[in-house]
């Protein structure tokens, strides 16, 4: 890799989690004068435009017909609902807390992909995905409502689980099309099915604050579209495994943001949680997949 490149790396790993961080507590400034489904609806409907924009400037392939439903799928799973249950989650949940229960996001898609992809987990496997639940609990436990059914908590963690879903969902379309492609396109899929509730998003946005304003615009600009060209170019040049490794950043970072943007301190509990959450996730990812020599003496992961 050129030095340039290096630089360059630098600049787009810093934009990515930057951008993905800020949307936890930024979400919180905007549900100020948002509700939370009118807020999702108008943040990607302005994501939905700039990936519009995008597709029409670089043409890429066109979507095969086949392809439309498994790109509807993933537009409700993983933009429509996720985003349903974020928001109304975040309304009694710390951006902090948010971040951490989403960070299990990652072991529930392979713990998903063991069950219906036939993919393979070691014992080690399970100890990560066992402790990291149990971080999560304890996270739960210490928000408004604890694990109630319909409590902030759950619903963040429903988020989570629609993630993790909609990271299996996109498995054969990223194949097919690239990542920018496709997330252009599922952008826009999940702006459609949001879009009963968009008038309500543009009336809270002319009457809002110019915090909740200048929120909305930075959710759809930079979470929704930018910082996932930015993860495109660092995918590009580490490769997938090595790039994850650099979300684990997310969550300490969140919580800098939003002590920065909404003076919110984490609570012991949750930053306990959290190192649990973080530590199970670490075990799974790093020693819990099982490779397997099949018949034909071919190397299975």
């Amino acid at each position: 890799m050129k030095n340039s490149d290096g630089r360059f790396l630098l600049l787009f790993v810093a934009v990515a989690i930057l951008s993905w961080a800020s949307a936890y507590p930024v979400v919180r400034i905007a549900l100020h004068d948002f509700a939370p489904i009118p807020l999702a609806a108008l943040r990607y409907a302005i994501a939905a435009v700039i990936a519009a924009g995008w597709l029409l400037w670089k043409r890429p392939a066109r979507l095969r017909f086949s392809d439309f439903p498994q790109v509807l799928a993933c537009g409700v799973v993983g933009i429509t609902l996720y985003n349903i249950f974020f928001n109304c989650g975040e309304m009694t949940v710390s951006a902090g807390a948010a971040s951490l229960l989403i960070s299990a996001a990652p072991l529930m898609a392979g713990l998903m992909a063991m069950a219906f992809l036939g993919e393979r987990m070691s014992l080690w496997g399970w100890a990560g995905s066992v402790l990291s639940f149990a971080g999560v609990v304890l996270i739960a436990e210490g928000q408004s409502g604890g694990l109630s059914f319909g409590s902030g908590a759950t619903l963040v963690f429903g988020a989570a689980v629609c993630g993790a879903l909609y990271t299996n969902l996109q498995k054969g379309l990223i194949h097919r099309y690239g990542a920018l492609t496709t997330i252009a396109y599922v952008l826009i899929s999940g702006a459609l099915f949001l879009s009963p509730w968009l008038p309500a998003g543009i009336r809270s946005f002319v009457h809002g604050s110019f915090a909740s304003q200048a929120s909305v615009l930075e959710l759809g600009t930079f979470p929704a579209a930018i910082g996932y060209a930015a993860w495109a170019f660092v995918i590009g040049h580490l490769g997938a495994t090595r790039g994850a490794a650099l979300l684990y950043l997310l969550p300490p970072v969140t919580m800098l943001l939003a002590y920065i943007l909404t003076n919110e301190i984490p609570t012991v509990r949750t930053l306990l949680g959290g190192g649990i959450v973080m530590a199970g996730v670490v075990l799974t990812n790093t020693w819990g997949r099982r490779t397997v020599i099949s018949k034909a003496g071919r190397t299975l992961g």
